[in-house]
């Protein structure tokens, strides 16, 4: 190919890695939607807001209804999430948005909802990731863009003239780069990613487990406190009574739900993200790591390399199935990735590897996405325990065929598969899940 894997790595994978993982407080789609009133207040040089109007793209709208907020008292609401960017966010906190909000801050917010003067609505016909907040303080009205990735400031503008964006939030190379990079990916056999990561070296692995330290601690509030709706410490409890197991499988579960708890219950602490999600992260690292105290790993580097063959993988898949779909892609993409990387500590050989792909894709093709919301826990949590199920599976032999459904002769295909069921045979589910989210019964 005319380079070594070691520059692959450092000149794909990497560059990949950094593009595809940043910390992000909360959901990632509130974030945004704060983050683009926080550009747009910036411009006004105001936060006193007359009014504020939100539009977002339908899965934007989904996954920031109902979960909870952090600094906001467990308070949800996309109305909320603007109010909060647009009186005390600061642009260059980014995902992390919502740090910087005071009790105060939140009382000026939260008047501001019941006062009716935010008003959040779906932007017709659009495509892919969407958020635009116009903010009105005295004769001036500022608005800006937030497309394509959570964090990515597409456009602004102050009384109808369009302003050019900070290079820190604006256009960039980075852009038209994931885009190349994710093309790269697709093409990328799974023994290609394979000898990706035994190729890591000290940088790349010690990146890993940075992030992977962050997404640890959400696990340990989780198990300790309960937020959300306390999947994790629930089924804790259950294991001290003796009414579960606490075996590889289900550890592996319960660790993840308990991550996740913190995050979609609005807890102020930061997760790394992956591929414009902190549970899919979550979901893709945290049982890897759980597996591999259980398989007593002597070699410390060889959960990490298994950790990001996960997140290639899941990144692969959203490469093809796109940023946000109908599909939960913590579930799929991510447990998919922790099959492959079960599989992969255990010395599994590349086709026992592609078989844990394989099983979970059939297992759980296609589970879809309702939104954002605490109960995620509970469905990702276990989804991440069956992952793990799905790559001892295939490492003992027991790996779906060909011939069965979605599943394709590589697992390369089965992957590619999912991305066509997610375009173009659910494409009408969202709009049905939407529908039925806006019109239930208070």
């Amino acid at each position: 190919m005319g380079f070594s894997l070691k520059d692959i790595l450092h000149d794909k994978a990497w560059q990949l890695l950094r593009l595809e993982t940043d910390p992000g407080l909360g959901c990632t789609e509130p974030a945004a939607i704060g983050l683009c009133a926080a550009v747009a207040a910036s411009i006004l040089q105001s936060r006193e807001p007359d009014a504020i109007v939100v539009t977002t793209d339908p899965n934007i709208y989904k996954n920031a209804m109902g979960v909870s907020i952090p600094n906001a008292n467990s308070e949800a609401g996309i109305p909320l999430a603007a109010a909060m960017g647009a009186v005390a966010g600061n642009p260059a906190q980014k995902l992390q948005i919502f740090s910087t909000v005071t009790p105060d801050d939140l009382e000026k917010a939260q008047a501001l909802v019941r006062q009716g003067r935010v008003t959040a609505g779906i932007a017709p016909d659009t495509t892919g990731l969407y958020v635009k907040v116009a903010i009105t303080a005295g004769e001036h009205t500022a608005w800006a863009v937030v497309s394509g990735r959570h964090d990515h400031v597409a456009s602004r503008g102050l009384d109808g003239r369009e302003m050019g964006c900070d290079e820190d939030s604006g256009p960039s190379s980075s852009d038209s780069g994931l885009v190349a990079l994710e093309e790269w990916l697709l093409d990328m056999s799974l023994l290609d990613l394979v000898c990706l990561v035994n190729e890591m070296d000290s940088a790349d692995l010690e990146y890993v487990r940075e992030g992977l330290a962050l997404n640890e601690a959400l696990v340990e509030y989780g198990l300790a406190h309960g937020p959300g709706i306390a999947v994790g410490r629930t089924q804790l409890g259950l294991i001290r009574q003796g009414l579960l197991k606490k075996d590889m499988v289900v550890w592996a579960g319960v660790r993840t739900a308990s991550g996740i708890d913190s995050r979609m219950g609005g807890v102020s602490l930061p997760a790394m993200t992956l591929a414009g999600s902190g549970n899919q992260c979550i979901a893709a690292g945290i049982p890897v790591v759980t597996v591999a105290q259980y398989a007593a790993v002597e070699d410390q580097n060889l959960p990490v390399r298994a950790v990001m063959l996960s997140y290639l993988i899941t990144c692969s898949i959203k490469a093809g199935v796109g940023r946000l779909s109908a599909l939960c892609g913590s579930g799929m993409a991510g447990g998919a990735g922790v099959a492959a990387a079960t599989a992969y500590l255990f010395g599994g050989t590349t086709e026992k590897i592609g078989g844990a792909v394989k099983n979970h894709i059939a297992a759980f093709c296609p589970v879809a996405c309702d939104g954002a919301k605490t109960s995620c826990a509970l469905k990702v949590g276990e989804m991440a325990a069956a992952a793990v199920k799905n790559g001892l599976l295939a490492l003992s032999g027991c790996i779906v065929r060909a011939t069965d459904g979605v599943v394709d002769k590589s697992p390369e295909q089965t992957m590619r598969n999912l991305g066509i069921i997610a375009k173009k045979g659910l494409c009408g589910l969202d709009p049905v899940i939407l529908d039925i989210m806006l019109h239930k019964q208070p």
